[in-house]
């Protein structure tokens, strides 16, 4: 299976803005963003002047970034999302929220979507009391999600957890601290993803 396997915050620093891939490290100023806010490379403070394509091009790229989906599946996100009811780019951000590795990260689990995403592939959690090692799993509203009771004296679990009280935690999911456990109340709406994503020029990008 083909991986990125290079620095991650030189990915922050393409698209500008904090992508969170490197957990904690986000929240300090080791950040590569508070750093050199600025592209890599040699020519990375250059002016950039950026055509349709070009803008078009790294919003895609910017939301591939941010859930840890290469070019292939994200392909296939799009074309789910262009087949199902309602307005293609929502449909397409609410599918990667639905990922399982997005969703352990989003209930404080882990620090990361790859950390989520290794974890989950080592089988540390649960969908409605079955393990599910697959990270690309969608899950629908009334999953519950747990951590293996072997699991949960992890300390990479625990420090999660204690961190994400920074982070917060989506009004549409509902957590149980104590029983490592959570359940998707409801699919997220676009209001409730703030993330600086125009989803519009990914639909423009691939309707070409």
């Amino acid at each position: 299976m083909a991986r990125y396997r290079d620095s991650v915050c030189r990915l922050c620093r393409r698209e500008g803005l904090k992508l969170f891939l490197k957990g904690d490290r986000c929240f300090t100023d080791k950040c590569a963003i508070e750093r050199r806010n600025y592209p890599p490379g040699a020519h990375g403070q250059a002016r950039a002047k950026f055509s349709e394509y070009a803008t078009q091009l790294r919003e895609k790229q910017k939301l591939k970034r941010m859930y840890g989906v290469l070019e292939r599946q994200f392909r296939r996100y799009f074309v789910m999302a262009e087949r199902a009811k309602g307005i293609t780019g929502e449909n397409l951000l609410v599918l990667l929220e639905r990922r399982l590795d997005n969703m352990v990260f989003r209930m404080g689990f882990t620090t990361s979507r790859s950390e989520s995403r290794q974890l989950v592939r080592h089988g540390h959690f649960l969908v409605n009391g079955r393990k599910v090692d697959i990270p690309s799993f969608l899950c629908r509203p009334g999953d519950v999600i747990s951590v293996r009771e072997k699991s949960r004296v992890m300390a990479r679990i625990q420090d999660a957890m204690t961190q994400s009280e920074r982070r917060g935690v989506p009004d549409w999911l509902e957590i149980q601290r104590e029983m490592f456990s959570a359940r998707v109340v409801s699919l997220p709406r676009r209001a409730d993803l703030t993330a600086p994503i125009n989803e519009k020029l990914v639909v423009e990008l691939y309707s070409k």
